[in-house]
C-alpha cells in the first residue's frame, strides 16, 4: 500500500468520528511519527510504497483512532512551544491557545531577573517547562493535585532538561511561605453546561478533574488562586489565567473586587477572550 492509499483508507475509517481536514491533519502528524516524513515530504512521497513493518504500526494507531483515542494519547507524545511532551490520560493534551498564554508572559517578564515562579495545575508540565527554557535564570515550580500527573510532567522535564521543584498540593489548602514573581495557572474551567458542545474523544479520554467546574461556581479555582497570590505574589508581581471564553467579565469584576491592578484580559488568534493578567500595587 503506497502513502495515497493509506491516506484514503484513514479518511473511510474516521469519516464517522472527525471533519475531514482533522482526518488529514491527524494522518500527517501520524506519518510524521511513523515514517519520519515532514509534510512537504509528504505530498512527494504519496506513491511512496509503505514497508510491511510499517505498515503494522499504522493500523494498530488507526485501530486505536477509531476507538476514539485521541492521537497524542495513541502516539504518547504532544508539541508544544517548540518542545515534545510525553502525554497519557492522566494528563491534559497541551493546546495551541496554551502557548499564547506562554507568548504572553515571556513578553511581559523578559527583563525580572531571576524570576521565581509556580505554574499552579501544572499537568504535563508543558507551561513550566517552557518557561523554564525561555526565561533566563529562572526558578519554576511546578504544583498539581494529581500525583499520576506529576509523574508525567517530571519526565517532561527530564526529557527537556528543565530544573523545576513539583509540588503536590491542592491550591485551596496549600500553604507557601515563599513569595513569586509570576504566578500562571490554566485550571479547569469548563462548566458542565459546556460538556455537550464537547468532542467525545475529549470527555472519554481527557480526565476530567483538569476540565470541568460545578455550573453553580465556575470561577473556584481562580479565586483560590487569586486569594493564593494575595499573600504569595510579590508587589509588582504578576498573576496569569488561561479563562473559559465566557468568563471574562467575570474574571474582571472578581479580580477587582480583590483589589488586584492593571487587569488585562486578551483574546487569542480566534478571538475568543482567552487569557487575563493583572498585579499586585
Amino acid at each position: 500500500m503506497n502513502l495515497k492509499a493509506l491516506a484514503q483508507h484513514f479518511s473511510v475509517q474516521l469519516k464517522n468520528r472527525y471533519e475531514e481536514q482533522e482526518i488529514s491533519s491527524i494522518f500527517s502528524i501520524v506519518v510524521e511519527e511513523l515514517s519520519g516524513w515532514s509534510r512537504s515530504q509528504q505530498v512527494w512521497k504519496k506513491e511512496e510504497e509503505i514497508p510491511d513493518a510499517e505498515l503494522v504500526a499504522y493500523l494498530q494507531v488507526l485501530q486505536s483512532l477509531s476507538d476514539g483515542q485521541p492521537v497524542q494519547y495513541v502516539l504518547g507524545k504532544a508539541p508544544f512551544f517548540g518542545l515534545d511532551f510525553i502525554v497519557n490520560p492522566s494528563v491534559l493534551i497541551p493546546r495551541p491557545e496554551t502557548e499564547e498564554l506562554v507568548d504572553w508572559v515571556l513578553e511581559s517578564c523578559r527583563t525580572l531577573e531571576g524570576p521565581e515562579v509556580i505554574d499552579i495545575g501544572t499537568g504535563s508540565g508543558c507551561i513550566a517547562i517552557s518557561l523554564a527554557k525561555n526565561l533566563p535564570q529562572v526558578r519554576v515550580s511546578a504544583l498539581d493535585v494529581s500525583s499520576a500527573a506529576l509523574e508525567v510532567a517530571r519526565e517532561n522535564a527530564v526529557l527537556n532538561e528543565a530544573a523545576l521543584t513539583f509540588i503536590e498540593s491542592d491550591i485551596r489548602t496549600y500553604d507557601n511561605p515563599g513569595k513569586f514573581d509570576i504566578i500562571v495557572s490554566n485550571p479547569p474551567y469548563i462548566t458542565l453546561h459546556e460538556k455537550a458542545e464537547m468532542h467525545e474523544h475529549v470527555l472519554s479520554h481527557e480526565p476530567h478533574l483538569a476540565l470541568f467546574v460545578p455550573n453553580e461556581s465556575p470561577l473556584v479555582f481562580y479565586e483560590a488562586i487569586a486569594d493564593f497570590a494575595l499573600h504569595s505574589l510579590k508587589a509588582g508581581g504578576y498573576l496569569f489565567f488561561e479563562i473559559n471564553e465566557h468568563l471574562g467579565a467575570e474574571m474582571i469584576e472578581m479580580l477587582s473586587f480583590k483589589s488586584f491592578i492593571n487587569i488585562n484580559l486578551r483574546k487569542d488568534m480566534q478571538g475568543k477572550d482567552r487569557m487575563i493578567s493583572c498585579s499586585l500595587g
